[in-house]
């Protein structure tokens, strides 16, 4: 028995040992092959929003289909009311969710605002949505896509992985949302 103990023969047996514990290990553990992301309800910051903000807020009504709220933001910093709100998209045909959010704040100046959402001061088009012109911005280098509104009281901007299709939809979805009294 010393000889499996000791030297060469006991370095194997216990590296034997310790891989059959970690296969039995991993053959009792429960595996979940479901996909979990954890879902918000942010009508409590819409809610928010309009009260706080001297803008008129913009919010996704209805949310589009197979998309899940995953975060949301509201911030007042010295006076400058933001709202950001994050999305995992609805599976595209690989199975795979992107990332979308929408940002909206009364920063000036509002293009540094939007270069700051798009990480991107390039513009490379213009896109109509339900009548309305927001412009186009690309990174390659992070994969990213926005979609950017400039209004006199406020900047919107639509961002993320996601195609242009899905941020075309998140945009559309958009709908001006009344100023509640403080």
């Amino acid at each position: 028995m010393q000889r499996f103990t000791q030297g060469f023969y006991g370095y194997v047996v216990a590296v034997l040992v310790c891989l059959v514990g970690v296969g039995i290990f991993l053959l009792i553990t429960p595996q979940s092959r479901t996909e979990h992301i954890p879902e918000i309800d942010f009508s409590i910051d819409v809610a928010n929003m309009r009260h706080m903000a001297p803008y008129q807020v913009w919010s996704p009504e209805p949310v589009p289909a197979g998309w899940i709220p995953t975060s949301s933001r509201a911030t007042n910093t010295k006076g400058v009311v933001t709202w950001q709100l994050g999305f995992a998209t609805a599976k595209g045909p690989d199975d795979e969710r992107s990332h979308a959010s929408l940002a909206q704040s009364d920063e000036k100046p509002a293009a540094e605002f939007a270069n700051r959402m798009a990480n991107t001061d390039k513009a490379t088009g213009n896109v109509q949505i339900n009548g309305v012109t927001w412009q186009q911005r690309f990174r390659e280098d992070k994969d990213q896509r926005s979609l950017v509104r400039l209004l006199p009281d406020v900047t919107i901007v639509v961002t993320g992985t996601a195609q242009w299709d899905e941020l075309s939809a998140l945009a559309g979805s958009l709908k001006e949302q009344s100023k509640l009294p403080s």
